[in-house]
């Protein structure tokens, strides 16, 4: 399966972003869809995921509450919907899919998108 991430950019704190994950080659809504973000010199940090059971979805501590993540299977796409964003939120954000129910571990996912840049100015 191929990820395009994409929807990154340069937003003041506060504001809010919508991160797009489109799949082709496979169908995405068989897949658990996760969300992680990584800064340089740091591992791959989770963010979210939804999984293939329709409506499950986990978040990591530092963005609950603030984002949320969701599924447009006719578009073959997951979104992650970023809001009040911090400057610790800058990063390169990737999208992945694992063929487990669920996990936050990026060694679980096998396929990855290439990464989309957000960053958050104070």
């Amino acid at each position: 399966v191929q990820l395009q991430a994409s929807g990154g950019g340069l937003v003041q704190a506060g504001a809010s972003l919508k991160l797009s994950c489109a799949a082709s080659g496979r169908t995405l809504s068989h897949y658990t869809v996760g969300w992680f973000r990584q800064t340089p010199g740091k591992e791959r940090e989770f963010v979210a995921l939804i999984s293939s059971t329709p409506g499950r979805t986990s978040f990591g501590d530092a963005v609950k509450g603030r984002f949320t993540v969701s599924r447009d299977n006719a578009k073959n796409t997951v979104y992650l919907e970023m809001n009040s964003l911090k400057p610790e939120d800058t990063a390169v954000y990737y999208c992945a899919v694992t063929e487990l129910l669920a996990s936050a571990w990026a060694d679980h996912y096998a396929y990855w998108g290439q990464g989309t840049q957000v960053t958050v100015s104070s």
